[in-house]
């Protein structure tokens, strides 16, 4: 399907809101989850994990299933409609009121996990949160195509999703071209320094060690304006509401359709999250940037 005048490119999305946790962090909570029991997590332990907002809510309704409680470290700034979720799924929510970001949410994140009745799965070096996408997602993206993709694109929030998901891709053909999306204002993989920004879910300020990055061909930094206007656009144009983390992906897909060497390639983009997510947050809403 051709999108934003790509008529040569077959621009495809995955469409990660669809998870019955409503993001593409499902996968990555509930291997963190199996991985944890495997490696000791008791009953009477408390979960504690340091997230953005998608990892939490995946973890709650998790945890809430599983019986376990759970603790969540969160950066202040996050949308109301995230922390709404995770208290309405029972999880003890502590906002971070710091300008380290999640860098100070997940040094909380680990004093709270040296307690005994704590344990911390840690998504951003946890060795099972880019294999659920390796084997989950992946798979998921090969069968509806046939087993041909040839660009994938995915933003790095831990770095999850484009390392799992790109090495299984990359196993079915070396060919895959596999691109990686920050945010403009804190494009750490680019080399430059982290900053503040308003998409929601990438760049977290650091590169994370579950990142592999030499699956990576390229990394394209997209400018918070423009991951907020194609959320709007692929809400607006296609009647998918998609959230900031996957406008940013959207407006790097869209520029790697662009380009003469991908033509008539299929181009898969992952969108992580719906925009219902982000509704209070005053920047969405149109009229308000």
């Amino acid at each position: 399907a051709a999108w934003a005048g790509v008529p040569q490119a077959c621009l495809l999305a995955k469409a990660e809101h669809l998870n019955p946790g409503g993001s593409c962090k499902d996968r990555t909570a509930l291997a963190l989850l199996d991985a944890a029991v495997a490696e000791g997590l008791r009953p009477g332990q408390a979960v504690v994990e340091a997230t953005s907002g998608n990892t939490g809510i995946a973890l709650a309704f998790v945890c809430a299933a599983k019986g376990y409680d759970l603790v969540i470290t969160l950066p202040e700034g996050m949308s109301r409609e995230r922390t709404g979720l995770l208290r309405l799924y029972g999880a003890q929510v502590e906002i971070i009121e710091s300008m380290g970001g999640m860098s100070e949410a997940m040094e909380a994140a680990r004093r709270m996990g040296t307690r005994d009745d704590a344990f911390l799965p840690d998504q951003f070096a946890n060795p099972a949160n880019p294999e659920a996408h390796r084997t989950t997602t992946a798979p998921e993206i090969l069968a509806a195509l046939d087993g041909r993709v040839d660009v994938l694109v995915a933003g790095v929030g831990t770095g999850g999703t484009v390392t799992g998901v790109g090495h299984a891709l990359r196993d079915r053909d070396a060919a895959t071209h596999v691109v990686a999306v920050e945010p403009a204002a804190s494009a750490v993989l680019s080399g430059a320094p982290p900053g503040p920004h308003r998409i929601q879910g990438i760049g977290a300020g650091f590169v994370p060690s579950v990142l592999d990055r030499s699956v990576l061909d390229e990394v394209i930094a997209v400018s918070d304006e423009a991951a907020i206007e194609t959320a709007r656009s692929c809400a607006c144009r296609e009647g998918v509401l998609a959230g900031l983390s996957s406008g940013a992906a959207l407006h790097a897909a869209v520029e790697v359709a662009h380009r003469p060497e991908h033509r008539g390639q299929r181009i898969v983009v992952v969108l992580p999250d719906s925009g219902e997510r982000y509704v209070s947050a005053p920047f969405f809403a149109p009229g308000m940037t």
